[in-house]
């Protein structure tokens, strides 16, 4: 684990197995599509698994079709997704002390993901982060998205805060890509979705196991 950054100004984080728990809304939208198409419903874990690569990769695992099929069904399935978004999404224990510690600090927290904005901003609001989140860049808000750095670049600036007194958070490599190569000091955790993948093996400046690590490593007195 590489020592922090001095005068950490800023944490950035990315959503969908980060802070929320997003997967059981995920599978139900894709097991209520696949019975208005007739198609049998995969079990939850495989779907789980596949959060972090999106829609595309969740609809595959019940469809086995090329990638113009599978954007056909998108449309129909981030309807259904949307109108049970935040039915079973929570944040992960220990999120919500280590947000209100971050804030006690008087640093700021904000948010990357590759999720469509009209679905970010909805489900951020119903969390009531909308208005405590200094910076939200969605995977719509530039032309590219993680792993490239520039969404990390752009949640930085809207921040106000230094990539090379910030960090960033996330359960995927390419958080940890994009984190790095913006120059923020990067943190994977294993309560994610993971991808399949090994965070270990990741090169993320620090791997936890539980939010409080967060707050330990950050030097913040979160509530248990």
């Amino acid at each position: 684990m590489k020592p922090l950054p001095t005068n950490v100004e800023g944490v950035l984080f990315d959503l969908d197995g980060t802070l929320l728990d997003s997967a059981p809304d995920l599978h139900a939208a894709l097991v209520a599509y696949c019975a208005e198409v007739g198609a049998p419903a995969p079990d939850y874990a495989p779907v789980r698994n596949v959060v972090s690569r999106g829609s595309r990769a969740i609809l595959r695992c019940a469809f086995d079709e090329n990638d113009a099929a599978l954007l056909a069904r998108m449309p129909r399935y981030l309807e259904l997704y949307q109108g049970m978004l935040a039915t079973h999404t929570r944040p992960f224990d220990g999120i919500a002390p280590l947000l209100e510690g971050i804030e006690s600090r008087g640093q700021r927290w904000g948010i990357v993901t590759n999720k469509p904005g009209f679905l970010t901003e909805e489900l951020i609001a119903r969390m009531d982060w909308d208005l405590r989140a200094s910076a939200v860049v969605c995977g719509d808000t530039l032309p590219v998205k993680k792993p490239d750095p520039a969404p990390v670049q752009l949640a930085c600036e809207r921040a106000g805060v230094a990539p090379a007194h910030s960090v960033f958070v996330g359960d995927d490599a390419r958080d940890v890509e994009a984190g790095r190569a913006a120059g923020l000091y990067t943190v994977a955790v294993r309560w994610g979705y993971l991808d399949g993948g090994d965070p270990d093996s990741w090169g993320a400046d620090a791997v936890i196991d539980h939010p409080q690590q967060l707050a330990d490593l950050l030097g913040l007195q979160v509530a248990a």
